[in-house]
């Protein structure tokens, strides 16, 4: 399997359009080609590529913030001498001062294949920056981790934000190239788009379902990104970031564990057990206990789950993330009436929406969670609609 920076890297005839013009790169830690060499690295290495500006999503070209809603600023690249201006800091889509340095923009991301994680969000933006501007995009494809299965739902009208910028379903089964043809025709942008596609990517094939784990090692694409589970579980354990909950941040295993003090997991995984069996199948669940270090629930012992999607007992068609941080909420609900679920504070630029309907892309979630009548076949009548409906959006996008 050949990555598109590799690709792009070996074949002088792929830069050739390039010549003479002036190059920016949007790139961040997990932008490496198979030897481990910094896109931006490389692109300085290559005699017929002017690379005058570097841009970075959320954490950073480098990944230098660990937490979340943490902004970065301004910088020059201490090696190259070229300016690193941040999209998530002073602003989140470029400024015409910025634009106005590159002619073409070259985007080299991984994505964790999830519609919340943000730098779908900066490459919404920055495509439609460079379709006003005049300026071309190359898209140096990677892998998406999970592969292609879909949930969750698309999200809906008037409910984007920085966490959800366009009608995508939560768990999309695209590559960041296919998201950027999907995304052109969506908005009928006049863009000047080129897409290195990667070279024997299986997304189906086992053991890594999306993710060529004897190809590439995992780097982490954001601070808390960790691991391929992390990236399995996220399209359901993202959900917690707008809840009172734990999602594990302050541990070594975000976004893999979900837990509070004053919460029974071992009580509440039977009555998961009870109401919906199923959601929990394809992936191990297990009891544990976790003390964060920072975030929420500093200092406190939590009880609480963490999922396993890294053994023999993985079923990848069979693991409905969404569905299971769902049915975790449904029960909470159910068995503890009173309790403080939803989090209440300002979430990804938004004070007004609460965070947990901007993760969800709508209402519908939270609805669920709090009527006391509704039932998970409700729940799932209402996800596969969106389901069916996206398989036959994404079907002319995919390039694998």
């Amino acid at each position: 399997m050949k990555l598109g920076i590799d690709i792009f890297i070996e074949n002088k005839t792929l830069r050739k359009p390039f010549d003479g013009r002036r190059v920016a790169l949007l790139g961040h830690p997990a932008s490496l080609t198979s030897k481990g060499c910094h896109t931006l690295d490389a692109l300085m290495d290559c005699p017929d590529i002017h690379l005058v500006a570097a841009f970075g999503p959320q954490h950073g070209m480098r990944g230098d913030k660990q937490d979340n809603m943490i902004e970065t600023d301004n910088y020059t690249d201490p090696r190259h001498k070229i300016p690193v201006f941040s999209l998530y800091g002073d602003v989140r889509s470029p400024s015409k001062e910025m634009m106005e340095t590159f002619d073409v923009l070259i985007v080299d991301l991984q994505d964790i294949g999830t519609r919340i994680y943000t730098y779908i969000t900066t490459l919404i933006y920055i495509l439609e920056a460079c379709a006003k501007q005049g300026k071309s995009v190359l898209i140096l494809d990677r892998p998406n981790p999970v592969g292609r299965p879909i949930e969750g739902t698309i999200l809906e009208k008037s409910w984007e934000s920085f966490v959800g910028a366009a009608p995508l379903m939560m768990r999309h089964g695209l590559t960041f190239g296919e998201i950027a043809k999907w995304f052109v025709d969506l908005k009928n942008l006049d863009l000047d788009l080129h897409i290195i596609s990667m070279l024997n990517y299986k997304p189906d094939a086992a053991p890594g379902f999306g993710w060529p784990i004897f190809d590439l090692s995992w780097v982490n694409p954001s601070p808390n990104a960790s691991s391929l589970n992390m990236a399995r579980c996220f399209p359901g354990t993202v959900l917690f970031e707008g809840t009172t909950l734990s999602e594990g941040r302050g541990t070594t295993t975000s976004l893999e564990v979900i837990g509070a003090p004053d919460i029974d997991f071992d009580f509440l995984l039977k009555r998961m057990n009870a109401l919906q069996p199923e959601w929990l199948s394809g992936c191990f669940l297990r009891l544990c206990s976790f003390e964060p270090t920072f975030h929420k629930h500093v200092g406190k012992m939590c009880s609480g789950i963490q999922i396993h999607t890294d053994n023999t007992m993985y079923r990848h068609e069979q693991f409905k993330p969404y569905r299971l941080a769902a049915l975790v909420l449904k029960a909470i609900r159910l068995e503890y009436p009173d309790y403080d679920l939803w989090r209440q504070f300002p979430y990804e630029y938004e004070s007004e929406k609460m965070a947990i309907d901007l993760l969800n892309g709508g209402t519908f979630l939270r609805d669920w969670v709090d009527d006391y009548h509704a039932l998970p076949a409700d729940f799932d009548t209402y996800l596969k609609k969106d389901e069916q409906a996206w398989s036959q959006i994404r079907a002319p996008y995919l390039l694998y």
